[in-house]
């Protein structure tokens, strides 16, 4: 049997952070309803929306534990990956492959407790995973967009879970600023492993540092794109009115973020959200930052106005002139 701690780190819980993005669709609602809906349905959404969090994080965990049971071997040459559970020895492959399935069967119990739509979410991004295992993850390009087109489904999902519509606008975001994400770390992973002089080579044929810099260059501006798209659409200003502004006000923010990410990237260092923030004090800061302002913009009623008599001021004045 598995110590506590090895299963835990299995389970990579560190990692959960990459499923807050089933929660967009409940905050971006709960900015908008929370002073017209009943406190009795935003907390039922809300515990909807942290139920439906909770299932893409068992079931990410799940498919965290199998991939790390098949890869094991290749693992074990990689100077950073080497140390996981499974290559380690600290789990058995047996063990790993159980307890996947286990953590999947767990999400599908979890998700029906919603609804059967989130059922069919998880169900669907359990498919895309089995693909990525089975072969996507061999082809350069292909493998990081099936990783991000699971982000996307989590966004969706969590519209679902809460039945409400989503925007195309900030599914994108999230597919594109994740295929960023997924660029970065298949730049840690050669980086680490060139500067350890490890004999380790990515699953997929990437054709080193030069092709991999172009495709951060495209995502990060696309993730950027995207972003200001969705902040500056009909949609967003029909949701929000002026606060929208606010939102692509927060643009710098990101690109503060982008560029740390890349940084960390070329320095080979660790991907993990949570290593990131404890190692990346402007990355924290960047990313703190952007949330407490977010909260402030969608939450505040007096932003809007605040927003309204400054650009409405200076497209006056434009006037005039």
């Amino acid at each position: 049997m598995a110590e506590p701690r090895a299963i835990l780190k299995l389970m990579r819980p560190g990692d959960w952070t990459k499923n807050s993005f089933v929660l967009l669709a409940f905050i971006f609602w709960a900015a908008n309803a929370v002073r017209t809906a009943t406190s009795e349905e935003l907390v039922g959404r809300g515990l909807d929306a942290l139920l439906a969090f909770a299932a893409f994080s068992l079931a990410a965990s799940g498919f965290y534990a199998i991939n790390d049971a098949l890869d094991a071997e290749k693992d074990r040459q990689h100077p950073v990956k080497r140390r996981r559970p499974v290559a380690s020895g600290a789990v058995s492959r047996p063990f790993a492959v159980g307890l996947g399935v286990a953590l999947e069967i767990a999400a599908l119990l979890v998700a029906a407790s919603v609804s059967m739509e989130l059922v069919g979410a998880i169900a669907l991004y359990g498919v895309l995973q089995g693909l990525y295992n089975g072969k996507l993850k061999r082809v350069p390009v292909v493998d990081v967009t099936t990783i991000a087109t699971g982000f996307a489904l989590r966004a969706a999902a969590g519209a679902v879970a809460i039945d409400v519509r989503i925007s195309v606008w900030l599914v994108l975001c999230v597919f594109f600023l994740c295929l960023y994400l997924g660029f970065i770390k298949r730049m840690c992973d050669l980086v680490s492993a060139e500067r350890a002089g490890s004999a380790w080579k990515p699953s997929a044929d990437w054709r080193g540092r030069d092709e991999l810099q172009w495709l951060l260059g495209l995502s990060a501006v696309m993730t950027v794109l995207m972003y200001l798209s969705y902040t500056l659409s009909e949609h967003a200003q029909a949701l929000f009115g002026s606060r929208a502004t606010g939102l692509a006000l927060l643009t710098p923010l990101v690109l503060v973020a982008i560029h740390r990410f890349w940084r960390r990237a070329n320095e080979g260092s660790s991907d993990s959200p949570l290593e990131a923030l404890r190692t990346d004090g402007v990355l924290l800061a960047t990313i703190l930052l952007f949330a407490a302002l977010l909260g402030v913009v969608l939450f505040v009623p007096a932003v809007g106005a605040i927003l309204d008599g400054v650009f409405l001021a200076h497209a006056s004045a434009g006037s005039a002139s």
